[in-house]
């Protein structure tokens, strides 16, 4: 008995166990997660805070509406088309050397954008802040699945989660604080310190780590027709209401001199080019699997229930998730008359909301699945979304709308954080860029999708309402016209105009119902998204809870 209590007091006096960090290694592995989190909101920032700082730049610059139009959205369309390609290269480069390489290739691409001196050049800057932007999301949620384990595995998505959430509701206000306060160019020229810190911070904080297989060759053939495929799917979802569904717009694309000639939209042309092009890669993926060739996409990960069904349940979600962040800014700007600043400080309850959900998850989760947290996060979402298609009117004030902002934030804490873990969690670790990869990309793919879809509701009804309201009023036809086209065209920036002419007051107020009618619409389609994510989520069973 004596010589067990001389062993035990041994192993407990031990620095660690077999398996477990030490208590240095473990405070250096939760550090390097704030490293890639600041990493991560650099990226989620980007891709909101140009909104608020367009106006400016067209001031400034003397850009055309669609060069505006381009600057914000090439941003978006390069991030997306190059996700897995990024993923499967973090896997063989390093994942540690690839998000380091892609905070270098942001803040390079932050210096050009912020002292871009035309339209072309600050395009040209945006989509190479897309390819850094590729490299580092799905790179973050591979190291993260690489460097914890068990229930730290669970906090640190919870933390990643709440980045995603709460960063995408404070671009707005740090977007129009920079600008308003000081220039545009500062929206971008804030990124060049923070990039430098997230770059020194990798290498003194994160181990390296890759797929010693994937050193055996490069599958080139299927990284383009992945890029092509992705590419010209998500220009099609994100350009629809611009270009026409079918047939072109009055908006005619323009690429440098040239412009499309047809009368045929491009964007189903993109739809047809997209699906030619995954279909292709697939095809190329199965036979490359079957020889055992390395290749950009191992299918054989979609055999693992988990990562198949997360997947499917994380698009579908993403339709809803940000699409309230599309709507409301416009609704609170053009109807309440706030300033985007004022915006961003009303949205800054979504974030508020996001960040608590990371300490309340890792509470939670101590008695409870990932799996449960993820239907709960969905539940409150849908209680956020719902409330305010049902609660929102052309006068409510903000504290109507803070709660609900509040209630949604926390369930896109736990949502987007818990269905990240539970889609890597049987992923093996050396295929952690491929599976972040693919997640990270269909969620892109949903959420491009759900901005379409909310967005041509939004400016469906818009239309609709407004133009009833008038010929109610008795306007001719010929004013209706330019009227609803006028508020459309210009996403409700002209109501306030409206609103301050005596003459025009009157419109305006009926300007504003139909975007508050609108607003509601748009909401209770999103939320109609999330209850079939809900759904969706069913098909993940229910996972026991692990303890290391």
């Amino acid at each position: 008995m004596e010589g067990e209590s001389i062993l035990l007091s041994m192993l407990s006096d031990s620095p660690a166990t077999p398996g477990t960090p030490s208590a240095s290694a473990s405070r250096r592995r939760w550090l390097g997660l704030v490293i890639i989190s600041l990493g991560v909101s650099l990226i989620i920032v980007d891709s909101t805070i140009v909104n608020v700082a367009v106006p400016s730049i067209i001031d400034d610059l003397g850009i055309t509406s669609s060069q505006a139009q381009w600057v914000q959205e090439v941003y978006t369309l390069v991030f997306a088309s190059l996700l897995l390609v990024c993923g499967r290269l973090a896997d063989r480069s390093g994942r540690r050397r690839l998000f380091a390489l892609g905070a270098l290739i942001f803040a390079l691409a932050s210096v050009l954008a912020a002292l871009a001196d035309s339209g072309a050049s600050l395009i040209a800057a945006r989509a190479v802040q897309g390819v850094g932007g590729a490299l580092m999301l799905p790179t973050s949620l591979s190291l993260l699945n690489a460097t914890f384990r068990g229930r730290d595995r669970g906090i640190a998505f919870g933390i990643w989660g709440a980045t995603i959430g709460g960063t995408a509701a404070l671009g707005p206000l740090l977007g129009g604080w920079l600008t308003t306060a000081f220039s545009w160019r500062w929206a971008f020229g804030i990124n060049i310190p923070l990039s430098a810190v997230v770059i020194i911070g990798l290498f003194l904080l994160v181990d390296e780590s890759r797929d010693p297989s994937a050193a055996r060759g490069v599958d080139w053939r299927g990284a383009i027709l992945s890029t092509i495929g992705f590419g010209a799917l998500v220009f099609g979802l994100i350009e629809g209401r611009t270009y026409g569904w079918l047939t072109s717009t009055d908006t005619l694309l323009s690429i440098g001199g040239w412009t499309w000639p047809w009368t045929l939209s491009p964007v189903p042309v993109a739809f047809v080019v997209g699906g030619a092009g995954l279909t292709i890669f697939v095809l190329v993926q199965r036979v490359r699997n079957a020889a055992g060739r390395v290749s950009m996409l191992d299918l054989d990960l979609f055999t693992i229930p988990s990562f198949r069904n997360g997947n499917i349940a994380a698009a579908i979600v993403s339709l809803g998730e940000f699409g309230l962040l599309f709507a409301l800014p416009l609704w609170f700007q053009n109807v309440r008359g706030y300033s985007a600043f004022q915006t961003g400080v009303v949205l800054l309850a979504l974030a508020t909301g996001s960040f608590l959900a990371s300490g309340l998850g890792a509470a939670i989760g101590r008695t409870r699945s990932p799996i449960f947290l993820v239907r709960l996060g969905i539940v409150l979402e849908i209680v956020g979304i719902a409330g305010i298609a049902l609660l929102l009117r052309a006068d409510s004030a903000w504290f109507v709308t803070a709660p609900l902002l509040f209630v949604y934030g926390i369930g896109v804490g736990f949502a987007t954080a818990q269905l990240t873990g539970v889609v890597l969690a049987d992923v093996p670790v050396e295929r952690s860029g491929q599976g972040s990869g693919t997640q990270s990309t269909a969620r892109q793919i949903g959420s491009a999708f759900g901005i379409a879809v909310l967005g041509t509701v939004l400016f469906s009804v818009l239309g609709a309402r407004f133009d009833a309201s008038l010929a109610d009023a008795g306007v001719p036809e010929q004013t209706r016209t330019q009227l609803v086209t006028a508020v459309k065209d210009s996403a409700g920036a002209v109501i306030p105009a409206l609103a301050a002419d005596p003459s025009t007051a009157t419109i305006a107020e009926d300007a504003q119902q139909a975007l508050t009618d609108a607003t509601r619409v748009s909401a209770a389609t999103a939320s109609g998204f999330l209850v079939v994510g809900l759904l969706a989520s069913l098909s993940l069973g229910e996972r026991r809870r692990r303890v290391d």
